[in-house]
């Protein structure tokens, strides 16, 4: 090759490097993050996602973009902003938060994988096929919810033992509320107990369950899960100390903010799992084939300091039985 034919290649290969850098960086994959929920109260469980993402390899800013869309308790809000990010032709939707994110994802579209944080049985909501082989372009976590709500009744039974009627409050505009409801009803009937339901879909509405809750004098109170009632736990916990109410949550959460009692998974641990898989297809795993994970832990924590202002005695075999007990 002559000296002048070679500085051309030479030159002509360094006008084109740049040009395959910015190509590499336009093939950057996007997840699209589709949440219920507001950042501030997200953080943790986010962080989680990310957490499960290393696990795969994908770091944010590295080597995956996230692009984030969050509802703040709005489910109206979700259908547009899962359009939002179909149109923006993202890799992966991350659909967190409970079951209205995926639902407006998988109405969204049917070709991007989706994968999902939910509250209950997909299968009921028409989610996916069957748990081990979800179909579809959909798989995720679910923190079984619904299961677990009669556990709550028995620990409320446990806790106040001469109660007649509990409390149950929830979101009607959550899609598993209906389920979860009446899960707790059909436990409650054959221990005579009577379930009075509640539901509260804003902040006002929550104002005037708990002062029904106080007329209609329940002796617990259960909270259904949801996340518009996550992202308002601080007044769920403050109403429940205003009225002394004794109330049984389903995230560790809550009595962090100084609720009472809690039982359920460790909600980290599905978002953790969530990132898993959402690495995993960016690896080209198919979304169908991947099972919906379960959780096999449940916890649950007692707050030490609430039961004595609430005036209670805590059973031994409940502080027995807890994971972890805030003094």
């Amino acid at each position: 090759m002559r000296r002048r034919d070679f500085i051309k290649v030479v030159t002509g290969s360094a006008v084109t490097w740049p040009l395959a850098v910015d190509a590499q960086q336009a093939a950057m994959p996007v997840i699209g993050w589709l949440s219920a929920r507001s950042p501030a109260e997200a953080a943790s469980v986010l962080q989680a996602f990310r957490q499960g993402l290393g696990q795969v390899g994908y770091f944010e800013g590295k080597n995956v973009t996230i692009e984030y869309r969050w509802a703040e308790g709005r489910y109206d809000q979700l259908p547009a902003l899962a359009a939002e990010l179909v149109s923006r032709q993202v890799t992966v939707i991350a659909a967190t938060g409970g079951e209205p994110s995926p639902l407006a994802a998988k109405a969204a579209t049917s070709t991007i994988p989706i994968v999902c944080t939910l509250g209950g049985d997909p299968v009921e909501t028409g989610l996916v096929a069957s748990l081990n082989q979800p179909g579809g372009n959909l798989t995720g976590t679910t923190i079984m919810a619904v299961e677990m709500a009669p556990k709550r009744l028995d620990l409320a039974r446990q806790l106040v033992p001469n109660a007649t009627a509990v409390a149950m409050l929830n979101n009607p505009k959550y899609p598993p509320a209906s389920a979860e409801t009446r899960e707790v009803q059909n436990a409650a009937r054959p221990a005579g107990i009577q379930i009075n339901l509640l539901t509260a879909s804003t902040e006002s509405e929550i104002d005037k369950a708990f002062t029904t809750i106080v007329e209609q004098r329940n002796g617990a109170l259960i909270i259904g899960t949801d996340p518009f009632l996550v992202g308002q736990r601080d007044q769920l916990v403050r109403l429940a100390a205003r009225y002394t109410i004794p109330t049984i949550y389903f995230l560790r959460e809550f009595v962090e903010a100084g609720g009472l009692m809690s039982y359920g998974p460790n909600i980290a641990n599905g978002y953790r799992q969530a990132g898993v898989y959402a690495g995993l297809i960016l690896n080209g795993a198919n979304p169908a084939t991947l099972p919906i994970v379960r959780p096999t832990q449940f916890q649950l924590y007692l707050n030490i300091k609430t039961a004595k202002t609430l005036g209670l005695q805590i059973p031994p075999l409940l502080l027995a039985l807890a994971d972890e007990v805030i003094e």
